[in-house]
Formats: C-alpha cells, structure tokens, sequence
C-alpha cells in the first residue's frame, strides 16, 4: 500500500560554516559561551538571558553600551544570581516571548540563525541581529546587533534582567543604535 500524504522536503538547514560567516569571531564566542552556560546550568535551551551574560562578559563595545559600572554591576548581579540557582526563576522552562512559534524540538533550529537548542525568543533575537547587520550593510553580525535585538524584545528574559538592573531597554537599544550609526564598530568587523 502507498503512503497518499505527499512528502514535504525538508527545508535545507544552513550549514556551521555558512551561520559563521554571518557572525563576527566575537559574537560566534558569545553563541558558544551562551550554549555551554546553559548545559552547565542544567537549562533545556539556550535563552536571551545566556546570550546577554556571554555579551557582557565578552564584548567591551556592549559593556560601554550601559550607562556605567553600577548599573552593568547590578545586571551582572542578576545573571550570576540565575546561573547560581537564585533569584530569577526560570530553570526547566521554555522561554518564548511570543516572537516566533514555540518550537517542539528543543535541538531545533530557527532556520538561519546559528542558535541550535535556542529557545524562540533567543533564535528571533540572533535573527534580529542578523537584519540589523544587514540593514546598515554589513556583512557579519556583531555584539551591538545582539544586544540591540535583546533590548528591543520586553518579553524576554534578558530584558527583565536589564529592567530588575536597572536599566531602561529602550534607551540602551537608541544607544547602540546611536553609537552603530557614529561608526563604533562593531566588534570583529
């Protein structure tokens, strides 16, 4: 008997060496210190809040990005709370702030993004960054790209550590805005 459900290809997805030809050196680090934050935290996925504690500790144009050391401290504070198993609550869970469709594969990937076992929210905001680069014509997206895409999404995890920080993500997201349009580059090129 023959199987009357058309098949649907699969959609190719990119290979490593095409997702990190779209990222700079540095943020490609961020992607891999955010994966390994998240096994070591015994986390299902990789979310926006591993993505902005891998930018912090990496990338010295994201750090200028905030309003000064007390304020980086206080969210550096909250990210090392989380990682230790205290204040934020979030392990066991599935981030999605409702920008793209859950996924029911926590390996998968949101096609072009370079955040294999990301959640939603994670893989829209490497997307985010992505158009960012690519919307002021560049080539490869940087640290700012990502911290912009973070600040922009208020349902995140990683904006409601900036906000438990002290920190408004709509004046830090014009700020990177502001200093990518100066020409502070981004980092890697």
């Amino acid at each position: 008997m023959q199987n009357r459900t058309p098949r649907i290809p699969k959609q190719p997805v990119p290979n490593r060496a095409e997702l990190d030809a779209r990222l700079t050196v540095e943020l490609a680090a961020v992607v891999t210190g955010a994966r390994r934050r998240a096994l070591r935290d015994g986390d299902r996925q990789i979310d926006t809040a591993h993505l902005l504690h891998s930018l912090i500790e990496s990338d010295p144009a994201v750090r200028a990005a905030f309003e000064g050391g007390p304020q980086l401290a206080r969210v550096l504070g909250y990210l090392v709370q989380r990682s230790i198993g205290y204040g934020l609550r979030w392990q066991g869970s599935v981030e999605d702030s409702g920008a793209v469709p859950v996924l029911p594969d926590p390996g998968s990937v949101v096609r072009g993004t370079g955040l294999e076992g990301g959640s939603p929210s994670a893989a829209s905001a490497m997307a985010g960054a992505l158009e960012r680069a690519e919307s002021r014509g560049g080539v490869r997206a940087g640290g700012l790209d990502l911290l912009a895409a973070l600040a922009t999404d208020h349902e995140c995890r990683a904006v409601e550590v900036l906000v438990r920080g002290g920190v408004d993500a709509d004046r830090l997201a014009a700020r990177v805005a502001d200093a990518v349009g100066q020409g502070v580059p981004e980092c890697g090129g």
